[in-house]
């Protein structure tokens, strides 16, 4: 019984070691084109050039010439001030929306949610070509001026990601208890000041899911912001394409752009990481 026993531990103990060694394993290879990126943005472009990478010898010279190769100061704040101002409005937009259909019964309520859905199954791609002619007919005939402005981009970005808000919203919504706000109006709150001041402070969590989620999707989007931008609004994307041309390809200073527009995603992710979780995971017992 002994030697059984004993048997049973060891072999616990070897499920358990290989088990870490495969996480270790998937971490690694899931890691590893962030540790090549790293590692490529403190070599020169000589060593990427000719693949002799110098680990022990690591130079900040790519980080320093990005930010005039291709002006990339303006593509940074281009991208904070769009995806930043379409974060929060798709945020406060599907607050709103979120809530009325996570408390109110009325006509169209189903159909309504179901259509937020179902706008997902589209692919965006479809939608490119309508919204830059709407874009040009309204620079040719109209005074507004969309195309290639940081409004037009934050407009588009805000009706892209505010249908998928307003899901997670409604879902963090259901899983708030109703008595909250009940004793809320009971207090003589009105139904707004109710929504002001109970609901939306312990719906915390879910605003800022909702807001880093909403940003991340809009730091890294290629597509709109090739075809609706020219000079004046293009956001980091556009800038670390722009380290590659037809006859100059600055590869040790793409990659330190990399690593730069990576560097909010982190920040985002990291400060946010608690109340992240908890607002991906509201919903999952109530929809």
């Amino acid at each position: 019984m002994t030697g059984i026993a004993l048997s049973r531990r060891t072999r616990k103990r070897v499920n358990a070691r290989l088990l870490d060694a495969l996480t270790w394993l998937v971490l690694f290879v899931m890691l590893a084109p962030v540790l090549w990126l790293i590692i490529a943005s403190t070599q020169t472009k000589l060593h990427l050039a000719t693949g002799e990478i110098d680990v022990l010898h690591p130079t900040f010279k790519a980080f320093r010439q990005m930010w005039q190769t291709v002006d990339f100061e303006k593509y940074f704040v281009n991208s904070l001030v769009i995806c930043g101002a379409a974060a929060l409005l798709a945020t406060a937009f599907a607050a709103s929306a979120g809530y009325a259909l996570a408390r109110f019964k009325f006509r169209g309520a189903r159909p309504f949610g179901v259509a937020i859905i179902g706008t997902q199954l589209i692919p965006g791609s479809l939608f490119l070509l309508p919204v830059f002619m709407g874009f040009i007919w309204l620079k040719q005939n109209t005074p507004i001026q969309l195309f290639d402005t940081q409004i037009g981009m934050v407009l588009v970005y805000t009706a892209f990601f505010t249908p998928v808000a307003i899901y997670f919203m409604r879902s963090f919504f259901l899983a708030l208890p109703r008595e909250l706000e009940d004793a809320a109006l009971v207090d003589g709150c009105s139904p707004f000041g109710a929504f002001w001041r109970i609901v939306l402070p312990n719906a915390l969590p879910g605003l800022v899911a909702t807001f880093v989620y909403a940003f991340l999707f809009a730091w890294d989007e290629l597509l709109f912001v090739t075809a609706l931008t020219q000079t004046r609004a293009e956001t980091i994307p556009i800038g670390i394409r722009n380290f590659i041309g037809n006859y100059s390809q600055e590869y040790a200073q793409l990659m330190a752009a990399g690593v730069v527009s990576t560097l909010p995603v982190l920040v985002a992710f990291f400060l946010t990481q608690r109340w992240l979780v908890r607002g991906l995971t509201a919903g999952a017992v109530k929809g």
